[in-house]
């Protein structure tokens, strides 16, 4: 099977899975965005996905999203990309010019990069406040108890920029209770967009709310070796 052929049936695998799940939990399938995750895998696959229909897409390192999406977008205008790794400050202004959501949103700093980035561009993207649930010290995200004061000065600061909440549970733990938590903080600030699961975990994410997950290897595969 060529490398299109199998994109496009692993996609629609995961849209029957995705769809399963929301009706399993009494949602309207179309109330799930699917995020296809790129990272790592060449502008080829981007684009056999898109032939398949897919128009979401997610990338974790600015530089390599600026180097597959922007010339796809004249063939593909109803493409949409989102930065769901975490942003370094000195890429703010890229990641604001090429991003139609970031999903990374974590600290201060950022937000001062990306208020100065936004004014620069003349555009500032859909935000997302990245929640570190599990308090991992080596992972990206506001830590949970510093997570409502923050997502309060990010509304207040971007206004409805800000449409909601992302999170990555800990590998080695249960993840439903930190999709829990994740919704039920977006329920207390009134945020429609709840960004969580992923390959392993997405159907468990939808039960516990996801409006979006973030699905990789089960679409494109293993990352590249050299990745």
């Amino acid at each position: 099977m060529s490398t299109s052929a199998s994109i496009a049936q692993a996609l629609s695998g995961i849209r029957t899975r995705i769809a399963t799940s929301a009706r399993g939990a009494g949602r309207d399938p179309s109330s799930v965005g699917l995020v296809a995750v790129s990272k790592f895998h060449p502008q080829s696959s981007v684009i056999a996905a898109l032939e398949a229909g897919q128009r979401l897409f997610g990338e974790n390192r600015v530089q390599e999203a600026a180097a597959k999406f922007p010339d796809l977008r004249d063939r593909f205008p109803d493409l949409k990309l989102h930065i769901i790794g975490g942003l370094q400050t000195n890429k703010a202004l890229e990641a604001v010019k090429i991003a139609d959501m970031i999903e990374s949103l974590d600290r201060p700093a950022l937000s001062d990069a990306l208020a100065r980035a936004a004014d620069k561009a003349g555009r500032l993207p859909q935000l997302l406040v990245q929640v570190n649930t599990g308090d991992e010290s080596q992972k990206s995200g506001v830590r949970l108890e510093e997570a409502d004061a923050f997502i309060t000065d990010s509304m207040t600061r971007f206004g409805a920029s800000v449409r909601g909440l992302m999170c990555i549970p800990p590998h080695d733990a249960d993840p439903t209770p930190h999709f829990r938590t994740l919704a039920g903080l977006a329920a207390r600030h009134g945020l429609p967009v709840v960004s969580m699961g992923m390959s392993a975990d997405f159907e468990a994410a939808i039960a516990c709310g996801a409006t979006l997950v973030r699905v990789g290897s089960a679409i494109f595969g293993a990352r590249p070796a050299h990745a």
